[in-house]
């Protein structure tokens, strides 16, 4: 069976790092896209972050442009999220997804991706 378990979430001060993680078992992450997507309360779910797993293409909304990375390790089939500058409206539970599909537009599709991880929470807050 397919999973995906994220970790790394937590409270952290406007301007600080996290580093999130997606272990994903049940699957080998060579073709379609692996990302992020995160919701806030009262908002709707929005993407983050892409990875093409094919030409390792990567994708990142504009409010997260120049302060998100996004990774893969190969060898611990894990792709990882780098939070850095992170600020109050990056609260959200964030949410680790797989699609058969890939391209830049996924980026606002999430009905389009399969597996979905439980989330983490993380909370920019002083």
């Amino acid at each position: 069976q397919v999973l995906l378990v994220e970790s790394g979430g937590g409270l952290v001060q406007p301007g600080g790092s996290l580093r999130l993680s997606c272990a994903a078992s049940g699957i080998t992450l060579d073709r379609g896209t692996i990302g992020w997507f995160r919701q806030a309360p009262g908002k709707d779910r929005e993407g983050v972050s892409l990875l093409s797993l094919s030409d390792e293409n990567t994708y990142y909304a504009d409010s997260v442009k120049g302060r998100f990375t996004i990774s893969r390790n190969d060898a611990e089939n894990t792709v990882y999220l780098r939070m850095r500058r992170l600020k109050p409206q990056d609260t959200a539970v964030y949410y680790c997804a797989t699609s058969q599909y890939s391209g830049y537009g996924l980026l606002n599709l999430a009905q389009m991706f399969d597996y979905w991880g439980q989330g983490t929470q993380v909370t920019v807050s002083s």
